[in-house]
């Protein structure tokens, strides 16, 4: 039976909410913050300063990560930028217009409460990290330096030319390493966790596997955080880092945990095509570049094979700026993907493949000249060449949509708990501020305002509001801690026996798994293809039960790690099928091919899907059940979406 969930969003007007929250949040004294622990899984933007800042605060907390070190998380990817409502250049933005231009970009589809607190919180972002030395660029006379980026009239993107995310990691990395170096953060290098250990109704610890010994391990705390990122490595080829997966937050759905929007998928516009099937991911070309290159094709199918330079201005389509001249090449993600899908199914892409679009600084480079572009994206513009092995200053790149950010993940209240009290979960991990669409240079901005600025405080108001019960403290003995491990046991060794029997590799089941989604559940979805995607994986499953080969034992086993990892991806891409045939509207990076206007733009349904879909696992192959967080406008005004 479907409930209507409770976001806990505190009263009083939109501006004023995280302040009532932290006017009436129960407190816990310093010398008390000594007796309880945390444990944080992950160990990028959202993780590393959770980590650091409940430390600081006096907690003890336990840090968990894949890696050998916690700067090697996918944080360290992101290129472009971070949004912060500053108005350094002095342009008109403010929180008001950064929340404004963040629900509008989510289609409508995200919590106002959450998102205008991101928007509150961005100014301190950027502060919190120059006093950590992070260089982001500067202007000539010291001012801190701002770029445009998708779905907004303002430049507020702080940058680190194309580094942001490495630098602004490197900046959580230290915070957390003064905590380590204090005795106050354990780390935990190597470890995956596989499952949330439940105590009398709440989080209090998790069962991890050493990837590099195999051995199972319990861990105990009065509260866990997950930020392990998001699930795009469900489409096998995506931009995310082979090591990203989803496990932890799947594990956690499993035990309770509510699995929000699935079916939100950010398709990023600016990739460097797929060149061949021996590709395990793909490379991320900074949205940053469609500051100064034009994305265009050729008005004639029989130019495309053609030398761009030879092919004249007036048969270039310069379509994103034809088709939304208001925002023209810095049009939102998921509009300028399908727009690039569009014209290459039409027969005007690009490059051998014939999938792909140009992104042409020619002009900028006559305007401003080429050494200030090299400066501007240098380090791009080397990172395409290395991979392609063509010179963008002297011809155009070649790019074209890839799989890149999640907008779904666990459902979280607006303190970020699940609904499994005593477990939260911060960044890409959960699905709270994005809604169907997340804009550019947003996502370092909510993994850091997440870890820093909100669980210090969402996290001690719930062990102050528990306090009695936490305080009655439980070790790795008790009889969950037993039970959870002997699961998790029990699954590796029926996998592993399996594994004796079958002919299909763990990467051919990952790659056909893969295809399915993006062919079916990607860029365009329909009833049809959603219906035949279930089936579709509903079959690859039954070959991962019957005809997996998996070779090796428990310990150091790359194949078992994964194996472990498609076992959970397989699940999730049944229920991103559902999630998508379910909502039978178009909105942000879900878009239904039967809900277009006339012009082929999303269609929304407000009457029926202004909601958040949250889902219920049931147990392996059993339907899961549908909850909806009704979606509640007081200051926005719900209107059509429109870039033009």
């Amino acid at each position: 039976m479907s409930i209507e969930l409770n976001p806990g969003i505190p009263e009083g007007p939109l501006s004023q909410k995280w302040d009532n929250y932290k006017a009436n949040m129960k407190l816990v004294n310093p010398a008390n913050k000594r007796k309880y622990s945390v444990i944080v899984v992950g160990t990028g933007l959202a993780g590393a300063s959770a980590a650091a800042s409940l430390a600081e605060l006096g907690y003890e907390v336990k840090s968990f990560c894949t890696h050998d070190s916690a700067r090697r998380a996918h944080s360290i990817a992101a290129q472009g930028g971070i949004n912060a409502a500053k108005s350094y250049p002095n342009d008109g933005d403010s929180v008001w217009r950064l929340f404004y231009d963040t629900i509008k970009g989510g289609d409508y589809r995200a919590r106002e409460a959450n998102v205008y607190r991101l928007a509150q919180n961005s100014t301190s972002i950027i502060d919190q990290c120059v006093s950590q030395g992070v260089p982001f660029a500067r202007e000539y006379s010291g001012e801190l330096a701002n770029r445009s980026f998708g779905g907004a009239q303002v430049s507020r993107t702080f940058y680190a030319r194309g580094q942001t995310g490495q630098q602004l990691l490197l900046g959580a990395y230290s915070q957390l390493m003064k905590e380590v170096d204090k005795g106050k953060v354990t780390l935990f290098p190597y470890r995956e966790m596989l499952d949330v250990v439940m105590v009398d109704g709440k989080a209090r610890g998790i069962i991890t596997r050493n990837v590099t010994t195999g051995e199972i391990e319990r861990h105990a705390a009065d509260a866990v955080v997950l930020a392990t990122g998001g699930y795009g490595r469900v489409y096998f080829l995506s931009t995310n880092a082979m090591n990203s997966n989803v496990t932890a937050i799947w594990r956690a759905h499993r035990r309770g945990a509510l699995f929000g929007n699935p079916c939100y998928v950010q398709i990023h516009p600016t990739c460097i095509p797929v060149s061949g099937n021996y590709q395990a991911k793909l490379t991320l070309m900074s949205e940053s570049l469609r500051n100064d290159g034009r994305v265009w094709v050729p008005k004639k199918k029989e130019d495309c094979k053609k030398d761009p330079s030879s092919i004249p201005d007036e048969d270039r389509d310069y379509y994103l700026e034809r088709k939304y001249p208001s925002f023209g090449n810095l049009a939102p993600r998921d509009i300028s993907s399908r727009a690039a899908k569009e014209v290459c199914d039409e027969g005007r892409g690009v490059g051998e493949s014939g999938l792909a679009v140009y992104l042409d600084f020619r002009d900028a480079i006559k305007r401003d000249g080429e050494a200030a572009i090299r400066e501007r994206y240098g380090n791009l513009f080397d990172m395409y060449h290395e991979i392609t092995n063509e010179n963008p200053y002297r011809s155009p790149m070649r790019i074209y949509p890839a799989v890149h950010y999640t907008m779904g993940g666990l459902w979280v209240d607006y303190s970020l708990q699940t609904t499994l009290p005593g477990l939260f979960a911060a960044g890409e991990a959960n699905f709270s501020d994005h809604g169907a669409n997340r804009l550019g240079a947003s996502a370092l901005m909510q993994g850091l305002s997440d870890g820093y600025f909100i669980l210090p405080y969402t996290v001690t108001n719930y062990l102050g509001t528990h306090a009695q019960d936490l305080l009655k403290k439980v070790d790795v003995n008790h009889a969950a801690f037993e039970s959870a491990e002997k699961e998790v046991r029990a699954e590796i060794d029926r996998m592993l026996e399996n594994g004796k029997k079958g002919k299909r590799t763990v990467t051919e089941i990952y790659r056909d798994l893969g295809k399915v989604v993006w062919d079916k559940i990607g860029m365009a979805r329909s009833e049809q293809g959603l219906k035949e995607a279930l089936a579709e994986i509903e079959k690859l499953q039954k070959d991962f039960d019957t005809d997996l080969l998996l070779t090796g034992d428990s310990k150091l086993n790359k194949n078992l790690e994964m194996a472990g990892r498609l076992r959970d991806l397989l699940e999730l891409g049944a229920l991103m099928a559902r999630d998508a045939l379910e909502r039978k509207e178009s909105c942000g990076g879900h878009f239904r091919v039967e809900s277009q206007t006339p012009d082929g733009e999303a269609q929304r349904d407000d009457e029926n899907f202004a909601h958040v879909a949250a889902w219920e696992y049931k147990g392996k192959g059993q339907v899961p059940v549908r909850h909806q967080e009704k979606l509640v406008y007081e200051n926005v005004k719900l209107s059509v979406r429109s870039y033009k």
